[in-house]
């Protein structure tokens, strides 16, 4: 292994249900949501990266109510090589770490909505993040 995980965090955290009617239509149409996944990251300094993954939810229509709702996680990975090609740190960027710290990032989420009155929220149990990497490449 090139990396390791030396700390996790909630860096952002947004949930914002504005009214009653978004409440309750929320709650009637959780599936008309879907969960949006962005990865990003910022080096902090030689060899330490912070990578920030994020899970929001948005309607997959245009009728429906907006919520905000966002979660940004930050992992603190420090790279155990120097001259590590940009091809092996994106690829730890964007798909190993992601997948380490996914099933976490996935609870908290899951308990905001469940803790607000959401027990119907289906949020995936894994992501591929390997696919996710392979269509960026694509586009």
């Amino acid at each position: 292994m090139n990396y390791k995980i030396i700390g996790k965090y909630i860096k952002h955290i947004n949930f914002n249900i504005p009214n009653p009617k978004t409440f309750f239509l929320l709650s009637k149409d959780i599936a008309n949501y879907k969960i949006n996944v962005e990865i990003k990251s910022n080096q902090v300094k030689q060899n330490i990266i912070e990578v920030l993954t994020s899970l929001n939810l948005s309607p997959t229509k245009d009728d429906f109510e907006k919520i905000d709702t966002k979660i940004v996680y930050a992992t603190i990975v420090e790279l155990s090589n120097n001259s590590m090609d940009n091809k092996e740190m994106e690829k730890i960027i964007l798909i190993d770490v992601p997948n380490k710290i996914y099933h976490e990032l996935r609870s908290i989420f899951v308990y905001l909505f469940e803790n607000s009155g959401f027990k119907d929220v289906k949020i995936s149990e894994s992501v591929d993040f390997e696919k996710l990497y392979q269509m960026r490449k694509i586009q």
